[in-house]
């Protein structure tokens, strides 16, 4: 079982990278051949992931490479977060040349797609934090290119938010990397639990877990560091979207889980801080889906807002402390369902675009109508994500809310106020109402509305609006909604079983009654608030003078407030006034020795030119979408380098 591993996991993470280069050779010049070696390749990768179930126990260690070495490992998690990764990339890939035909640089954008699925699946099979950080960051340089596709002025601009928050998280987490190496002796992920608590004092440990979960929060698309989404979603091609929603936003997840799993095992502290950030990011991507006016961009925010219902499970795993079993399937699922239900719904978006080359919901709205199989795909993806009972949705939203539940009757039998918990379940319901207001508003916007001027040409596109191979793959992408929803304890229950050893759980302690009257009772709460919400919130505020109008205030976007003029005006400033001042004092010396040792009565004093200490601006050139953008980084990576020089000169 060793050597299969070994070599399975050599495949799934080295071939991509071959078969990307390949695909980039064969691609240039517009050559047909490539796309379909790259949807070879995704499929090949993909029965390896499947054969991986015969290896799961599995390691791997290649000592002294990259000098701590990198060392992997296969557990029932690993083997459903790389299944799923090989499954999302084959369906996008299948679906990607209709996309993309007539498009220009498509070898680039496979080279980048299959770099991206390798790095992901090292990821994903880590078995230490080094090695985790590694792919880590070779996939967020590779998806950075797929953002930067079209090379737009606005992708590059997305490209550029995309790679600055890749670059400081990156720098964060080896930050916190440094420290908890200095602290455990070994940053192995299964031994991070006894190493943590073998330590007395624990205080600097919270400091280098939180370095540490920086990088994977803004993959993540936490609160806070979740201002890249909009725009890198928007504006990559839409199945390179889906993989971004899909399935690389849960190598961040990887990363958190590890820590809240591991490092911080049953630590109640650390698990009220992560559901506090938790809450934060499921409300606040849900009002931003809720306001939002294009199409894409609903399903981006909606994207944070399921990554916050996600990390709820893993806050309450915290909480709960041995009797997590809960919150683990509730996570775990959640993770499998969000996947797959982005899947269906992006292709359906992909759909949208390709025909319309538009994302506005004034512009797409209906064109859905009298297309049955886009219409039941998007319903069924719809249905899931809101958690309508008898859908995949359900089953983990439903765990998730009875962990919450859970803890409020641990601290009420210890006589605890649970007046905060109170309010969380609420929320959490609350936010559950929101995702189906904004499904609501794009199902009715794309399947039921009717465009005032171009419904006709909407109408004479039906049955002509994709192709066969697209059509089967909308049609697989949905079938999963409604089959885990259905036979949960057949389906469900197996996943979250496999996955909870990494976790260091048992289960649940009794089979959960999934479609009991208590638990239908959440659903209905939720699905009655997102009745009321749409009515009288998207009905009556957001769609007014027949046409969707954004009605949040701009000084709400935090990048455009707050990072962009700090990161490229603050500290390019002050820099530039530390350097004047450096060099200034350097000049005033220099003057003051010539006085003394030469003898001068009037030292000359020859300032600096302006053009020696000016802050960054990008240069134009041949290919700007490349060298700006890299410009950018490097100047946020020297920004960080210094950071840790300081760090470890004077700290």
């Amino acid at each position: 079982m060793s050597n299969m591993f070994a070599i399975l996991c050599f495949f799934l993470v080295l071939f991509p990278f071959a078969a990307g280069i390949v695909c980039w050779a064969v691609g240039r010049g517009g050559c047909v051949a490539g796309d379909r070696l790259a949807q070879l390749s995704s499929v090949l990768v993909f029965v390896g992931c499947l054969a991986l179930s015969q290896c799961v126990g599995g390691a791997l260690s290649l000592p002294g490479v990259l000098g701590l070495g990198l060392s992997f490992q296969l557990d029932g998690l690993r083997l459903v977060l790389c299944c799923l990764a090989g499954f999302l990339w084959m369906m996008t890939t299948l679906f990607t040349p209709e996309y993309l035909a007539g498009k220009a640089r498509n070898n680039r954008y496979y080279l980048f797609l299959l770099f991206t699925l390798g790095s992901t699946l090292g990821v994903f099979l880590s078995a230490d934090l080094y090695t985790t950080l590694v792919f880590f960051e070779i996939m967020s340089l590779s998806s950075w290119a797929l953002v930067a596709q079209s090379e737009t002025a606005a992708a590059v601009r997305a490209a550029d938010s995309y790679l600055a928050f890749a670059i400081l998280g990156g720098l964060s987490t080896l930050m916190g990397l440094f420290l908890l190496y200095q602290q455990l002796g070994t940053l192995t992920i299964s031994e991070l639990a006894a190493a943590a608590a073998a330590l007395s004092d624990k205080r600097l440990l919270y400091v280098a877990g939180a370095f540490t979960a920086g990088g994977f929060a803004a993959k993540s698309c936490v609160f806070l560091v979740h201002t890249w989404l909009p725009g890198a979603y928007t504006e990559a091609p839409t199945p390179a979207t889906a993989l971004l929603s899909g399935i690389i936003t849960k190598a961040g997840i990887f990363g958190l889980f590890a820590l809240s799993g591991q490092l911080f095992l049953h630590d109640a502290g650390w698990g009220l801080a992560v559901l506090l950030f938790a809450v934060a990011t499921m409300v606040v991507g849900a009002l931003l889906a809720l306001f939002s006016t294009e199409l894409k961009r609903t399903l981006a925010y909606s994207s944070m807002s399921q990554i916050g219902f996600i990390l709820v499970g893993a806050g309450m795993q915290g909480l709960l402390g041995e009797e997590k079993g809960m919150a683990v399937w509730g996570s775990v699922l959640h993770v499998m369902n969000h996947s797959l239900i982005k899947l269906c719904l992006f292709l359906v978006a992909g759909v949208v675009v390709m025909n319309l080359h538009a994302v506005s919901l004034n512009d797409v709205r209906g064109f859905g109508r009298g297309k049955p199989v886009l219409m039941i795909a998007f319903l069924l993806g719809a249905l899931g994500i809101g958690g309508v009972p008898g859908f995949s949705g359900y089953i983990s939203k439903t765990l998730l809310h009875e962990s919450i539940v859970e803890y409020i009757g641990v601290l009420e039998t210890a006589g605890q106020n649970a007046g905060l918990f109170h309010g969380i379940e609420w929320v959490f319901l609350a936010s559950g109402g929101l995702t189906v207001a904004y499904m609501t508003k794009l199902f009715v916007t794309l399947f039921v509305c009717k465009h005032p001027t171009r419904q006709a040409e909407f109408d004479a596109l039906n049955g002509h609006y994709m192709s066969k191979l697209a059509t089967v793959v909308v049609a697989v992408s949905a079938l999963p909604m409604l089959v885990l929803g259905v036979l949960p304890h057949y389906t469900m229950d197996k996943v979250a079983a496999l996955s909870q050893s990494f976790f260091g759980s048992e289960g649940p302690e009794h089979t959960v009654a999934y479609f009991s009257l208590t638990n239908l009772q959440g659903a209905a709460i939720s699905l009655i608030i997102g009745a009321v919400v749409y009515l009288l919130v998207v009905r009556g505020l957001v769609f007014t003078g027949n046409e969707y109008r954004y009605r949040l205030p701009r000084w709400l976007d935090l990048e455009e407030k707050v990072y962009r003029p700090l990161v490229l005006g603050l500290l390019p400033f002050l820099g530039a006034l530390i350097a004047r001042v450096a060099g200034s004092i350097m000049e005033w010396f220099i003057a003051l020795c010539n006085g003394v040792l030469m003898w001068r009565a009037t030292p000359t004093i020859t300032p600096r030119s302006d053009d020696t200490f000016c802050a960054y601006e990008p240069h134009n050139c041949r290919m700007p979408s490349f060298t700006s953008s890299l410009s950018f980084g490097l100047m946020l990576f020297g920004l960080g380098l210094v950071s840790i020089l300081v760090y470890l000169l004077f700290l």
